[in-house]
């Protein structure tokens, strides 16, 4: 027995390497980035639309109180008492 590493740096049951064309792992790429993107944008749309309705229903809460206490009744003023002299 040989006390020595094997001279191929690959096991000798690894597939082969395939070299591929440019132009097709440029295109893999491509479509790869462009499915990330366009679920970054389906999530930012949906966070968008989540806080788009979180800010309406606070404005329309806030219409109410305004509404409810513009509604409400003016405490009336006392007239002053005449000063005596």
């Amino acid at each position: 027995m040989s006390h020595f590493k094997p001279t191929s740096p690959f096991p000798s049951n690894a597939a082969p390497r395939v070299r591929q064309d440019p132009m097709v792992l440029w295109e893999d790429r491509t479509i790869l980035v462009k499915k990330e993107v366009d679920a970054e944008r389906t999530a930012s749309d949906a966070k968008t639309a989540k806080l788009r309705a979180l800010r309406l229903a606070k404005e329309a809460a806030d219409k109410e109180t305004a509404d409810a206490l513009e509604n409400q009744p003016k405490p009336t003023r006392r007239k002053a008492a005449p000063e005596i002299k």
